[in-house]
């Protein structure tokens, strides 16, 4: 991969604006059954997926702001949400939350200036990583679980339906 490729900021910041409205539009009116359901006991739901966005949003903003304001500096080990911290809310306010801090966030990195995406930070387990890096991975973070929340939606709400067509899917939430 090329160094200026890595440096670049501006396809992941773009990706990480569309990631609100997408949602916004997908989980528009689901029924709470479908919000909560999940396919196995060790998988999530939709509301545990946008609980788990919450949590990677406010640690990418704080490890974020933190490579560009110091320098080098050692970043906040991820700390998974408690399940009890995801029951205290429904799937919408967990989404408005999500919507508010991604917007916020994206809003701070237009005024970051390109060349910082080669700032670096010490993260706890891959060792010297660079802003540029950290944002593709939240882009790619976010078409993985985009994917899975269509996963789940389709194989609940549309599959079983589709009598002869199964064939030519088959859901994997």
């Amino acid at each position: 991969m090329q160094a200026v490729a890595l440096a670049t900021l501006q396809r992941p910041v773009s990706l990480l604006e569309k990631t609100p409205a997408l949602l916004e539009i997908l989980l528009r009116d689901l029924p709470l059954p479908l919000l909560e359901w999940k396919p196995a006991a060790d998988r999530w739901s939709i509301v545990e997926v946008i609980a788990h966005l919450v949590v990677i949003e406010q640690l990418y903003e704080g490890r974020a702001r933190r490579i560009i304001m110091e320098e080098n500096p050692t970043l906040t080990k991820y700390v998974p949400a408690g399940e009890a911290e995801i029951q205290k809310k429904s799937a919408a306010e967990h989404l408005e939350k999500f919507v508010a801090l991604r917007r916020a966030f994206v809003f701070y990195l237009h005024s970051v200036p390109s060349g910082d995406g080669a700032r670096t930070g010490q993260h706890p387990g891959l060792g010297t990583i660079t802003l540029s890096q950290m944002l593709h991975e939240l882009a790619n973070h976010d078409l993985g679980h985009l994917r899975q929340i269509a996963e789940l939606y389709r194989a609940q709400a549309f599959y079983p339906y589709v009598g002869p067509f199964e064939k030519y899917s088959r859901p994997r939430p």
